[in-house]
């Protein structure tokens, strides 16, 4: 009796043993590895968003607008491009130019810098006088075309008599800058101011690249 439960006991013990090593065998194998499936679809690169006009200004790209709102105004379109690169010294960006007017208590708007009076008045009788100032920022043509019968409206207060001093385009220029009263006085022989001269240097400095973007 004691021999046999002596065996009993033994075998219980290695079946005990098999068990744990089997235990352990299975836990040291690794997880199969899931092959990704052959016919699986590599992911579509996503879409880059156009650029916006303003993220790179060049009055050169509205040379069409320039053309045709010169004509209709009859000026002289090589000014209306050279004030354009005059007045492109800042971000065009619509949501700069209306933050900028938070802090700036005589704003202008739009690629060709225009306040509100000028606009306003430039806009009487015209086709677009019911626009208003504000949509100057997001509307690069009508800035143009404003700025455009600004310059006609300047050239009608000319003196008939003008000294030699500055040609028509200069003064024009001027009083786009200084104003039309300060235009009058410049073309009848007095000298511009410093910020005056500064305005028309640029303008000189843009004359031969506005006749080549009217060209291009």
């Amino acid at each position: 009796m004691s021999k046999r439960w002596g065996w009993a006991a033994i075998g219980v013990l290695l079946v005990g043993v098999w068990a744990a090593c089997s235990d352990r065998t299975t836990a040291s194998k690794p997880a199969p590895t899931v092959q990704a499936s052959a016919t699986a679809k590599p992911a579509k690169p996503t879409a880059t968003a156009p650029k916006a006009w303003y993220d790179d200004y060049d009055p050169a790209h509205f040379a069409s607008d320039v053309r045709r709102y010169a004509k209709q105004a009859g000026v002289n379109p090589q000014l209306l491009m050279a004030i354009l690169y005059a007045e492109s010294y800042k971000p065009h960006d619509p949501k700069f130019e209306r933050q900028w007017a938070e802090v700036d208590s005589n704003p202008a708007f739009g690629i060709a810098n225009m306040h509100k009076p000028a606009f306003d008045e430039t806009k009487r009788g015209r086709d677009f006088a019911k626009r208003k100032w504000e949509e100057l920022p997001d509307n690069p043509a009508l800035a143009i075309q404003a700025a455009a019968w600004h310059l006609h409206d300047l050239a009608k207060r000319l003196p008939a008599k003008r000294a030699d001093l500055y040609t028509k385009d200069e003064l024009l220029a001027l009083g786009y800058n200084a104003g039309g009263g300060n235009m009058r006085i410049f073309a009848r022989g007095r000298k511009a101011g410093a910020q005056a001269q500064s305005y028309l240097d640029k303008i000189h400095k843009y004359w031969t690249k506005s006749a080549d973007a009217l060209t291009s």
